[in-house]
């Protein structure tokens, strides 16, 4: 696992250069974030529970067949390891805010996870549904705080659904 500065440090030594205005920038970014993004992981983790249960709310709300018999979320037990897995995907996400690196996500999160879900029959879409639908309610309490520019919180629920779908996002 990597952050964002070990990142584009690692990069420029392979390519033999120094830190230049390009690589540069991306860092400044990262900084000026910091503690926004360290604030905002910590306002996941307190309020993870909520976040995980509205966006399933909406998502059941959008497709209902997920709970009806066959449906991938249907009985007490498939449901509750559906929320479970939003869980996971939430905490890694917020692992992966923190660090401004997409690495973690990669190591820890999507190895495998494609060929596991698809294994055992759990639907892609609806997943890459849940995750997006997670990053709103966490832009929704950043804004609701005041927190006026959230496009930092973007890059790994995107990153999580790219690697899991064929949805652009």
């Amino acid at each position: 696992m990597q952050d964002k500065l070990t990142s584009v440090i690692n990069n420029c030594d392979l390519a033999g250069r120094f830190l230049d205005r390009d690589t540069i920038a991306p860092l400044k970014d990262f900084l000026e974030t910091g503690a926004l993004r360290v604030q905002t992981a910590s306002m996941i983790s307190s309020n993870a529970a909520e976040i995980v249960k509205k966006a399933a709310a909406q998502l059941f709300e959008e497709q209902p067949e997920l709970l009806k018999p066959g449906g991938n979320a249907y009985t007490t037990r498939r449901h509750a390891m559906y929320l479970r897995d939003m869980g996971y995907f939430l905490r890694y996400c917020s692992y992966a805010l923190v660090s401004g690196d997409t690495s973690v996500l990669d190591e820890r999160l999507l190895a495998g996870l494609k060929d596991t879900f698809n294994s055992l029959g759990i639907p892609l879409g609806p997943t890459a549904r849940s995750i997006q639908l997670m990053k709103d309610v966490v832009k929704e309490k950043l804004a609701a705080v005041g927190v006026q520019d959230t496009s930092f919180v973007d890059e790994p629920f995107d990153y999580v659904v790219r690697e899991i779908s064929e949805t652009d996002v």
